[in-house]
């Protein structure tokens, strides 16, 4: 195929025509700051408004309690960070999942040297998390409980207003990473539950370098970029007007074409996974088959390493992912598919999917029949295939 095709959207996706052209006006013709107090500020304040109201909308939630960051990294990090200093003295119990984002998990082994206790909750071989094992944990000083609503790597959906429910028994703050969930599944921060939720444009056809904070009123969160007064003198920061009415355009769009993408993208998904672990010996897929996001097929694939296929895909004009692009430098297996309690030799050998709208039924069957003759070919090459014994490839 001449053009390269791109399944690797949970790592990022294409700005839309339709962000792209509100965007660009705020580059050069409607150009003011919009906490400057004249005619150009007050029209880019304006957009800035909008936007923030448009979001709110569609999440359910005020726009006093909807702020714009410079992406889901930032987002986690002022979740975390900010409710562990705003609460230390009521509690220093942190509790999150295993399976989180490295910003979670970074944030809290960081929380973790300046006197906090980080607790992880258990998940099951689907990458669901033991509810039973999250209720055992809670106590009086837990002041944090943060979970994933979708996952990036394995796309498991979590029963995000469990979790919350059982994190408010104790008083503790809820939080969600719906970075690969938001324009993806409905999603109503009330219905929910939760007190904090992060958010990124660049996952729903959005600009990169944008992103949201939902922080219920009420919830107190101390502020971890200190500077001017943007974002009612929560987070320091020349705004990105540009950037932020390319998210709310995206977002718009995604809510609009939300029911029509999950069926669309989920009968990509399931084509995909079903000729695969027909067609493909030694193959596991990772996550569940039913409460998973609609575009996500991650595998593993016994006796070769997940680079060794990814190189042999992007030669054949296929682009996917060995995990999460925020790590896919590292030669580290996927913690996410470790705490899942995958062996380390397996989890070294698994590759993510991740379709998009603009992909085709075609595109799926080329790249399953590219995979059957690259793992073949990979195989043949492995000692320890071979060792297996002659499996017969369909």
């Amino acid at each position: 195929m001449e053009k390269p095709i791109y399944f690797d959207h949970a790592a990022t996706t294409p700005v839309c025509e339709q962000a792209l052209e509100k965007m660009l006006p705020y580059f050069s013709e409607v150009f003011g700051n919009p906490n400057s107090q004249h005619a150009f500020g007050r029209e880019s304040a304006k957009a800035v408004d909008e936007a923030r109201d448009t979001i709110a909308k569609i999440i359910n939630c005020k726009s006093s309690e909807l702020y714009f960051t410079a992406g889901g990294t930032e987002s986690d990090n002022w979740a975390l960070r900010g409710v562990a200093n705003a609460y230390r003295e009521r509690g220093k119990h942190i509790i999150i999942s295993p399976i989180e984002h490295a910003a979670m998990l970074s944030t809290a082994k960081a929380l973790a040297k300046d006197g906090f206790t980080v607790e992880y909750m258990k998940v099951d071989e689907e990458g669901f998390v033991d509810l039973a094992h999250l209720k055992s944990i809670v106590r009086k000083d837990t002041i944090f409980v943060g979970c994933m609503l979708a996952n990036n790597e394995v796309g498991t959906i979590e029963p995000i207003k469990e979790i919350a429910e059982i994190a408010h028994s104790v008083g503790a703050v809820c939080f969600t990473d719906a970075v690969q969930a938001a324009g993806v599944l409905k999603i109503d921060v009330k219905d929910l539950g939760v007190d904090l939720m992060s958010m990124s444009s660049h996952k729903i056809y959005g600009p990169k370098g944008v992103g949201a904070l939902y922080i219920r009123n009420g919830v107190k969160v101390q502020s971890i970029l200190t500077g001017g007064h943007q974002e009612r003198m929560k987070r320091g920061g020349t705004t990105n007007v540009p950037a932020i009415v390319g998210f709310s355009t995206a977002f718009e769009i995604a809510e609009k074409e939300l029911d029509q993408n999950f069926k669309y993208v989920s009968s990509l998904r399931d084509h995909f996974i079903d000729r695969v672990l027909n067609e493909v010996p030694f193959v596991k897929l990772n996550g569940p088959r039913q409460n998973r996001l609609p575009a996500n097929a991650d595998f593993s694939f016994k006796f070769i390493e997940g680079e060794s296929i990814l190189f042999s895909l992007d030669l054949a004009g296929i682009c996917v992912s060995s995990g999460s692009a925020c790590s896919s430098g590292s030669l580290e297996p996927s913690h996410v598919l470790l705490a899942l309690g995958l062996p380390e030799e397996l989890a070294h050998g698994s590759i993510r999917f991740s379709f998009g709208k603009h992909n085709t039924i075609e595109q799926v069957d080329y790249a399953v029949e590219t995979i059957k003759s690259a793992v073949k070919r990979l195989r043949e090459m492995s000692p320890l295939f071979k060792s297996e014994g002659e499996i017969k490839y369909v």
